[in-house]
């Protein structure tokens, strides 16, 4: 990896520290929010920087276009989900299409068939319990009905990423995609299920160790 590329990470490193810092330290203050609205962009905006300059492997330069893609989209839903205003669902369909380019991106050199196939028995295994409570308490609470569906549909698309990665067999992607699409169900859980107190830390923890997975998925 080139200077410039450690550069960027070791930004990228920084910003996330102080959103997570941010998240965890009195979250609702002013200070807090406003080191939230310098560091979570910052450090999407990092990654974009890392993505863009590192070297890839050779057969990676396509896939690393839409890796940048996704990572721009999830800029997007960072921003629109920090803000005040109640933006949940911009902010999910931005994340969706950010999970659409991940995916798009892994299928530039696809995996096999049979590891495939493994991969989505394992990730429905787990993913299709998870969803049905989710789903449940999204019914219980009275929200719209257009609410559960975007939620399921953003469920079905993140697991189809998540059982893409695992069958490349690239375990950095495959660890980075776990580890987004936990952050991912931490988010639903919390909102929907039962809130728990250290979610916010948490969520955003994983969030940014799955962003730089994939970017660094990108050298093997």
């Amino acid at each position: 990896m080139n200077g410039s590329a450690w550069v960027a990470f070791g930004f990228a490193a920084v910003f996330a520290v102080g959103n997570w810092i941010a998240k965890g330290y009195r979250p609702e203050s002013r200070r807090s929010r406003r080191l939230e609205y310098l560091c979570k962009p910052a450090t999407l905006a990092a990654l974009i920087v890392a993505a863009g300059v590192l070297d890839p492997v050779a057969d990676a330069h396509t896939r690393r276009v839409w890796f940048v893609v996704a990572l721009v989209c999830s800029l997007a839903g960072d921003v629109l989900l920090m803000l005040p205003q109640d933006l949940f669902v911009p902010g999910l369909a931005a994340l969706l299409v950010g999970h659409v380019a991940y995916l798009i991106g892994f299928w530039t050199h696809g995996p096999a068939g049979p590891a495939l196939a493994i991969a989505a028995v394992v990730v429905l295994a787990v993913v299709v319990p998870l969803g049905r409570h989710i789903l449940a308490a999204i019914s219980r609470s009275g929200l719209p009905a257009d609410l559960r569906v975007a939620v399921a549909v953003y469920m079905a698309v993140i697991s189809a990423m998540l059982a893409t990665a695992l069958a490349t067999g690239n375990v950095v992607a495959g660890a980075g995609a776990v580890l987004f699409v936990t952050s991912d169900s931490m988010i639903a859980w919390d909102r929907f299920v039962r809130k728990f107190a250290w979610a916010p830390v948490a969520i955003m923890v994983m969030y940014h160790l799955g962003q730089a997975g994939l970017v660094v998925s990108l050298l093997r």
